[in-house]
């Protein structure tokens, strides 16, 4: 049973240049199911970055609820990447909308995380699939706790996108992250941690929600 701390909600909104309504999909997610990762790059088996879902009251930082996902950078170089999202059965001109909070105490220093994709056109079938960067946010944030990062993708001629978040640290070194946020289309496919894949385009909006009960 997937947890009730994960929302999808769909919002109807008027398309100015067509008399259907068109559904956007929101979907929450806060690590509240002992959820971690999807992947983990370059080496799943080091692995590249430890990934654990901890609790606030074992002294882990939290932005919302009880639990939040650590981050520790295990790689001996490069810029490991935790996949926390998959998306699939993309259109070209679609917009995927994601962010999540994050938290480190280094001010212009490691460690640091950044929100980050790349295209995976052999989505569902291979998580490690390479399509070509699809960009992200270029800041590391600000070092003095929680802030939110977002970044907006649009999809010309891919079929598949991977979210990241990325490490900018030394082994050893610790970031946490939280409460992802999803915007996307509704014929959209999409996995996050904890789990089953989600996809409404057929689904009643009675249907969709006791996919989250």
């Amino acid at each position: 049973m997937i947890n009730a701390n994960v929302k999808i909600i769909l919002v109807l909104a008027m398309c100015a240049l067509a008399s259907a309504a068109t559904a956007t999909t929101i979907v929450d997610y806060g690590w509240e199911d002992a959820g971690t990762t999807l992947g983990i790059y370059p080496d799943p088996a080091l692995p590249s970055i430890i990934a654990t879902n901890v609790a606030g009251w074992d002294g882990e930082p939290v932005h919302a609820g009880n639990f939040s996902l650590k981050l520790e950078d295990n790689a001996p170089s490069s810029t490991p990447q935790a996949f926390i999202a998959l998306f699939w059965n993309l259109r070209d001109g679609d917009e995927i909308t994601v962010g999540f909070w994050r938290y480190d105490t280094t001010p212009g220093a490691a460690p640091s995380c950044r929100l980050w994709g790349h295209w995976n056109d052999d989505l569902p079938g291979d998580i490690y699939g390479y399509s070509g960067s699809a960009s992200g946010e270029l800041d590391y944030g600000p070092g003095e706790g929680w802030d939110y990062t977002s970044f907006v993708y649009t999809v010309a001629g891919n079929t598949g996108l991977v979210i990241e978040a990325r490490t900018y640290s030394a082994a050893g070194d610790i970031v946490w992250i939280d409460d992802l946020h999803i915007e996307m289309p509704d014929h959209v496919y999409v996995q996050i941690p904890g789990c089953s894949p989600v996809g409404v385009e057929s689904e009643s909006w009675g249907g969709v929600k006791a996919l989250f009960r």
